[in-house]
């Protein structure tokens, strides 16, 4: 029975050792056969999986000549196409170049920038988990939009159905807003190896270094808002990825765009520091890069709500304080940048680190900041009526209601190519238009109020375009049907307006428009009378000169009436209203003959003012003859008489009284009110100026702390100094203020000093 016993169980030991051999031996040829074949290319391409078509937008699929490469588990035919050999020491892994294609299990992936195969070692000798293993298995579905997975996902360790996802969202393009953010991340890992590990010792890697940047910001631009964790790891990469080369004089270059986060970006940090070792001062578009990203900088609300017009006038204020920049100082911060991996296959690596030698880091002063501070305010108190305007009325950014909240030259360019349609048709001349047409060129929703015309006015002027009614001197708003007298001014000429030469010189023409048009016609001879006298009267400047002649083109149209301007004649001294009374007559003979009605309109010139209208025939018959009344000067060898400039220019400025009621007078009558300051719009854009509610250069340094995981003392001691605070205190400072907001230490140790990471979670949150 026993010997029985012994016997059968022998005979299965054998029989188990018989069918273990065979199963490791077929095994064994099985992994050779796969190590020989899987990363092959293969001729012919497989098909896309049933359900993961590209979307638009996906990566797109390489030309026609570039064959794609196949990882599978099959034989496959060969091909000249040589696969890049594998980084050293990294067994049977291939990166998939950006323009070649891989299909995984069935499933094509087109955009390449991946690891595939069946060994990719990490520091500590596990596989690294960005690694597409073709080897293991891959579900028939699975849903990317779902989490399946851990914290710290590895392509190896996740289930078939993960994978299956990964590798459809990878085929879709890499770009669907919903996927979870674990297939990013698992993507990312693979880029953080490349750009990182393989690039410190491999050119090819280093090549890469470019694309992965652009691969990078694509992502950021889709999964940055969506999850904090991913935009601090996707920037520092991306910092590592364009400064690992250490490019210099980065300040001549334009500032990338980058988001605003609780520090400021490293290139940033980079560009100004290589400015102070320069001595070069700061230009204005890094400094309003700065001033953008730099969290220690308050941004309002019109800042951000109208960013393109925030941009034009901080350069303009930045110009203005501090001409070609701020001259920043070599502070005792060295600019040195940690990097802080997000892949497991990271850890056993010692410190990831860029040193920049002696380069500064001048982001921890609160001097420059404070300038750029100054020009930030100055800048958004100019936009604060245009950013409640848009406030109230989304979408008006072009409405001329809209626009006189801003400068002429900020304006968008639709509104820009309107004025300078309006200056090509005046040339170095002036044109008459409606005040509706001009409305509506301009897109007005409405008929504009008389602050809305005063503002219009001003911004016309900006662009050296005048208008006639002189709205802006004390003339009545245009109604919308009324003729408006568009004229150029050359550029720097200032506008003089309410001087008494000049208002009397208006009067005299606005009677001469009224005695012209008394027969009912304003001739042509009449006009080019006027004209001349205008043209002649010397004690006025040129820019009186441009502004008159544009008023006689729209007296043309619309002549003052009489009974208007008695109001303004009272003020002026028997001499002055005896002269402009000689000047009347001949305006009306100027065209050859004084009609009955002109003489009429003649007597009643001289009625008001105070002259005896007797004089009005003799005066006539002595600009008809060429004689002139004794009050004008000498005889013309014409019948078209000039008046005495010295004389008119005494008359004008005969005393100080005269002069100050002369520019009141030729005011029209409408009740004035003073303008009532808009508030301010004081909100923050973000919470980003003061963590924890600390001071700003407490702020300044809790933010530097959390750059890095691990600081010397003798680093800190230096960023303290560089803030005027002593380290000791500023330290306990800031941890009492983390236990109070979160409830944690923000630092531990003495020297190093290490920052809890918790922290910084408890920041992104």
């Amino acid at each position: 029975m026993v010997v029985g016993v012994l016997i059968v169980c022998g005979l299965a030991v054998y029989l188990y050792a018989k069918h273990k051999n065979s199963a490791d031996s077929l095994q064994t040829r099985e992994h050779e056969q796969f190590s020989r074949q899987s990363l092959q290319p293969s001729s012919q391409m497989p098909a896309p999986s049933s359900g993961y078509r590209p979307q638009p937008g996906a990566i797109a699929p390489p030309p026609a000549d570039d064959l794609p490469i196949s990882v599978v588990a099959r034989q496959s035919r060969p091909s000249d196409y040589r696969v890049p050999a594998a980084p050293k020491g990294y067994g049977q892994a291939v990166w998939i170049d950006s323009g070649q294609t891989v299909s995984v299990g069935g499933v094509t992936i087109g955009g390449g920038m991946l690891y595939v195969g069946t060994a990719l070692k990490t520091p500590y000798g596990a596989n690294d988990p960005c690694l597409i293993d073709p080897s293991k298995t891959i579900a028939l579905r699975g849903e990317f939009t779902e989490r399946q997975f851990s914290y710290w996902p590895s392509y190896s360790e996740i289930s078939a159905s993960a994978r299956r996802a990964y590798l459809a969202w990878l085929a879709e393009g890499r770009n669907h807003p919903e996927a979870d953010i674990g297939y990013v991340f698992l993507y990312f890992y693979g880029l953080e190896r490349r750009a990182v590990i393989d690039a410190a010792h491999d050119p090819a890697a280093q090549a890469d270094l470019p694309a992965i940047a652009q691969e990078l910001k694509r992502l950021l631009g889709i999964y940055g808002e969506k999850s904090n964790s991913f935009r601090r790891y996707a920037g520092d990469l991306l910092n590592w990825a364009e400064l690992a080369n250490r490019p210099s004089k980065l300040y001549e270059r334009p500032a990338p765009e980058f988001s605003r986060t609780w520090e400021l970006p490293l290139y940033l940090k980079l560009a100004l520091g290589q400015a102070a070792v320069d001595g070069v001062p700061v230009p204005a578009d890094l400094a309003l890069a700065w001033a953008r990203f730099d969290p220690n900088v308050h941004l309002r609300t019109p800042a951000t709500r109208c960013p393109e017009q925030f941009a034009k006038l901080f350069e303009l204020k930045y110009a203005d304080a501090f001409g070609v920049g701020i001259v920043l100082p070599k502070n005792r911060t060295k600019l040195k940048f940690v990097y802080r991996p997000a892949s497991a296959g990271f850890r056993g690596c010692e410190e990831i680190k860029l040193s920049f030698g002696e380069t500064p880091d001048v982001s921890v002063l609160t001097g420059p900041v404070n300038k750029l501070q100054q020009a930030v305010e100055a800048a958004t108190k100019e936009l604060d009526a245009y950013s409640r305007y848009l406030g109230r009325s989304p979408g008006a950014n072009v409405s001329l209601e809209g626009l006189l909240q801003l400068p002429a030259t900020l304006w968008p360019e639709s509104a820009q190519n309107v004025l300078r349609s309006l200056k090509a048709r005046m040339g170095q001349g002036m044109i008459a238009v409606s005040f509706q047409e001009l409305l509506s060129m301009l897109d007005a929703k409405s008929t504009p109020t008389k602050d809305k015309v005063l503002g219009l006015a001003r911004a016309l002027e900006s662009m050296n375009i005048a208008m006639e009614p002189d709205v802006l001197g004390g003339a009545k708003a245009p109604r919308p049907e009324d003729k408006v007298v568009l004229f150029a001014v050359p550029p720097g000429e200032p506008l003089i307006r309410n001087t008494p030469a000049y208002q009397a010189a208006l009067l005299t023409l606005q009677l001469s428009s009224a005695v012209a048009m008394a027969d009912g016609d304003f001739s042509a001879q009449e006009m080019s009378h006027l004209r001349t006298q205008v043209q002649s009267w010397t004690h006025l400047t040129p820019s009186h000169h441009r502004r008159l002649l544009a008023h006689l083109r729209l007296l043309v149209a619309a002549p003052v009436s009489l009974a208007s301007l008695k109001k303004k004649l009272e003020p002026l001294d028997a001499s002055a209203k005896e002269a402009i009374a000689a000047f009347m007559p001949t305006v009306a003979q100027s065209d050859g003959t004084v009609s009955p009605a002109e003489v009429k309109m003649l007597e009643k010139v001289y009625r008001a003012l105070g002259v005896d209208p007797k004089k009005v025939f003799s005066d006539v018959h002595a600009a008809a003859s060429g004689t002139a009344p004794a009050i004008l000067a000498g005889k013309a060898a014409d019948t078209r008489f000039k008046l005495d400039p010295a004389r008119i220019a005494a008359l004008q400025q005969d005393t100080e009284m005269v002069s100050a009621l002369l520019a009141n007078i030729f005011t029209e009558d409408e009740p004035r009110t003073l303008p009532v300051p808009a508030p301010v719009e004081s909100d923050d854009t973000d919470g980003t100026q003061n963590l924890m509610g600390l001071d700003r250069a407490h702020s300044a340094l809790a933010r530097m702390l959390l750059s890095r995981p691990k600081w010397s003392r003798q680093e800190l001691l230096d960023v303290a100094a560089d803030l005027d605070l002593m380290l000791d205190g500023a330290l306990e400072h800031i941890n009492e203020a983390s236990f109070e907001a979160n409830n944690i230490p923000f630092t531990e140790g003495d020297d190093p000093i290490e920052v809890n990471t918790e922290a910084l979670e408890k920041i992104e949150a």
